[in-house]
């Protein structure tokens, strides 16, 4: 049987200030999408102790957006449109920039307070070139809505598309499918050739794939057609099944921008350091534009 794994990647250690360590998985050199996915961070398992969190200050986005989804914990968003959302495990939190939008990310005082347990993974998509410039929202999606099934030791939640006959009620502007996956120890799951561009990501745990190992921080891109028959290790696995449609042509990525065209972010650049984005109500704090 042919390998299914096209690409391997692992994620490397990045910094996001204050010794706030995650997993960077995408882009990489390797790879700069797997369908419209341009940028995949994994944080955690980490135990938060008490008067730690997240301390992630208000800062800009355009042409894309952001997809935050936790197995454990919780995240405070606010943004430039008067949003103030918790997220708690199992829901989604999807932010549309479109033509420019500014959020923070915290950790609420009560979980500051008590220290708490924090796993999770957030990723930015790609905007469509026709909806590059859309006007910036956001949705806050429950867990309840989202379509939960089980097969074989394997628990499925899809949080962005539409995957085995079922769709998710999130806003996206693409062919996508993002699905969180829990394995018990041995169960086995096949990831069907339903999409073009195809990866899988390790959270937690391990599985095997033929005679091949995928372990944390491994995001396996598969090759087209082929079906991946994915077995968990001893110890179980939490898996993020992704992909979609592949994009309509390269994007480029500075900072928090992301744009078709190189023009658009030196724009998007202007406007932060001239401060012609709006504000994040009840949270003032200015990040300057980085030297590069």
């Amino acid at each position: 049987m042919a390998d299914p794994i096209e690409l391997l990647i692992q994620g490397r250690a990045h910094d996001l200030g204050g010794g706030f360590a995650v997993r960077r998985v995408l882009p990489s050199v390797k790879r700069r999408m797997v369908g419209p996915f341009v940028f995949l961070d994994h944080f955690g398992p980490m135990d938060v102790p008490p008067g730690g969190g997240m301390e992630v200050r208000p800062h800009p986005h355009i042409g894309l957006a952001t997809v935050t989804y936790l197995f454990e914990g919780g995240i405070f968003h606010r943004d430039s449109l008067g949003f103030a959302q918790p997220i708690k495990p199992g829901d989604v939190n999807w932010m549309t920039a479109g033509r420019g939008i500014v959020h923070s990310e915290r950790t609420e005082p009560e979980m500051r307070r008590t220290g708490f347990r924090l796993h999770g993974v957030q990723t930015w998509v790609a905007l469509p070139k026709e909806h590059e410039e859309t006007a910036p929202a956001f949705e806050h999606v429950e867990v309840a809505r989202l379509p939960s099934w089980q097969e074989r030791g394997a628990t499925f939640r899809l949080i962005v598309g539409s995957y085995a006959g079922r769709t998710a009620p999130t806003t996206h502007f693409s062919p996508i499918f993002y699905v969180g996956t829990v394995l018990m120890a041995g169960a086995g799951i096949a990831v069907s050739p339903e999409y073009a561009e195809r990866a899988v990501y390790v959270a937690d745990g391990s599985v095997m794939t033929g005679d091949r190992a995928l372990v944390v921080g491994d995001l396996a891109v598969l090759a087209p057609g082929t079906t991946a028959d994915l077995v968990a290790g001893a110890g179980g696995a939490k898996l993020m099944l992704l992909g979609g449609a592949a994009m309509d042509g390269p994007r480029h990525i500075w900072w928090n921008f992301v744009s078709s065209t190189k023009d658009r972010i030196e724009k998007a650049k202007a406007d932060w350091r001239d401060r012609r984005f709006a504000e994040v109500p009840g949270d003032p704090e200015f990040i300057p534009l980085p030297d590069r």
